[in-house]
């Protein structure tokens, strides 16, 4: 496999990121966003003000709006909302004309309705194409600053992941491979929703080990239902499982921890919405995950109290006491 020139799907904060990022080890890098006024005053400005203040975004960059601009790469890595990847992937499978480019899903999401993971509807849509998945502790704003971060990166060709991990690696980003790509997605996707009732704990004042404990029971739920959904358990207890876990409800850089304690100071959703321009992957995984509990028969108490918040007006507060007056029970790891 050689890889010449990359192509990253969605310029929002991960996907600048990432740009900026893999530019500085001199890679070819074409950066697509889908409002044609907004990538043009990136384009013009080299930043990216609404998603990534204050990055300088390398003029090696292609920044564009036109799909067939990345219909030749070597390396297609997608990082667009959840819930507009199969669309924006239908628009590029129509004019992809490198039938060997490898899809790279960074994208953090479980589809409404289907359940699929996004590198399912990846495959459904590219069919012939070798696809691999990327995830762990990664902030975008830390990452395009250079700090230290790891990740793992899995695809079922071993030898596939070893030569992407030499060729987007980095002292300052590492990358661990692995053949295993369910729970690296579901990990990524669910960690998502419990950063949601972490930030309403912060927005209730609660300390720290009202937090530590909600962190801790909710990665008990995620390993319960990731292995309902074919993960392997030793993956939630890596990077993408409590790696990101703890980045993403601890962080102040985290959308989805940020909307919890919004929530949890008494703003309501839709006020939260009209504020922000950025997505919190959290808010739809929320729904997508309940449904998989639901068709799985798996017990996820923390997933169903956010998911009557989010979508059936439950108070936080009464979804907390809630959680607190469940029976007390024996601890299983």
């Amino acid at each position: 496999m050689t890889i010449r020139r990359t192509a990253i799907i969605g310029a929002g904060g991960w996907g600048t990121a990432l740009a900026v990022l893999w530019s500085k080890k001199g890679n070819e890098i074409t950066l697509w966003g889908n409002d044609p006024g907004r990538t043009e005053t990136v384009r013009a400005t080299r930043e990216n003000r609404e998603y990534l203040p204050g990055v300088k975004i390398p003029d090696a960059i292609h920044v564009t709006s036109n799909i067939n601009d990345c219909a030749d790469a070597d390396l297609l890595v997608f990082v667009t909302p959840s819930t507009a990847l199969r669309a924006v992937a239908t628009r590029l499978r129509a004019s992809l004309s490198n039938s060997d480019a490898v899809l790279l899903s960074g994208t953090k999401g479980i589809e409404h309705g289907t359940g699929l993971r996004m590198s399912e509807i990846l495959e459904q849509i590219f069919p012939q194409n070798t696809i691999a998945v990327l995830s762990g502790p990664n902030l975008a704003v830390e990452v395009s600053r250079d700090l230290p971060t790891a990740s793992v990166l899995g695809c079922r060709i071993s030898e596939c992941a070893e030569e992407l991990q030499r060729y987007l690696g980095s002292e300052h980003f590492r990358i661990y491979s692995s053949d295993e790509t369910i729970g690296i997605e579901l990990g990524g996707a669910l960690k998502n929703v419990f950063a949601i009732p972490a930030g309403v704990s912060d927005g209730f004042g609660l300390g720290d080990n009202s937090k530590a404990a909600l962190v801790t029971r909710s990665l008990a739920e995620l390993l319960r239902l990731g292995t309902a959904m074919g993960g392997n358990p030793r993956t939630f207890y890596g990077l993408s499982g409590a790696g990101d876990l703890i980045a993403t409800c601890f962080s102040q850089h985290s959308r989805n921890r940020r909307v919890g304690e919004k929530l949890g100071r008494g703003q309501t959703l839709d006020q939260i919405r009209a504020g922000t321009h950025m997505v919190a992957e959290g808010i739809p995984t929320a729904k997508s995950a309940y449904e998989c509990a639901r068709k799985l028969k798996i017990e996820t108490p923390i997933i169903d109290q956010i998911y009557s918040v989010l979508y059936e007006g439950k108070r936080p507060d009464q979804a907390m006491q809630e959680l607190l007056g469940r029976d007390q029970k024996a601890e299983r790891a």
